[in-house]
């Protein structure tokens, strides 16, 4: 029987447990991230982000959230060809923009997690 990558759960057989193709050792960089603002400027702190978030080099995924259960929260979930790249956005005018604009509207920070995306 051959087993491919996307059956990753079939009889308890983990996706860990399958070989990684070529493309996927590639070390990809992810980061997960929650901000906080007043539940009035969570849709402009969103605005700001997205404006800030296109044509960044390297970048696979960006994708802005509202939390389900918090009206302050917001999550931004970033997969990069690697972290370099992630850094080298940081210096963008439109990041740096987006930055400037978004950070007064922002009253803190939660969790935030690097990853090694895969697939």
């Amino acid at each position: 029987m051959i087993v491919t990558r996307r059956l990753f759960t079939l009889g308890g057989l983990s996706l860990a447990a399958l070989p990684a193709s070529a493309e996927e050792r590639q070390t990809m960089y992810g980061l997960i991230s929650q901000l906080f603002s007043a539940p009035e400027n969570r849709d402009a702190v969103i605005g700001h982000l997205r404006a800030g978030s296109r044509n960044m080099p390297g970048c696979l995924s960006y994708v802005v959230a509202k939390d389900s259960a918090r009206e302050d929260a917001i999550w931004v979930t970033e997969t990069w060809s690697d972290e370099q790249s992630h850094q080298n956005s940081l210096s963008l005018p439109g990041v740096q923009q987006a930055i400037a604009q978004a950070r007064p509207l922002i009253t803190g920070f939660g969790i935030r997690a690097e990853t090694l995306p895969i697939a």
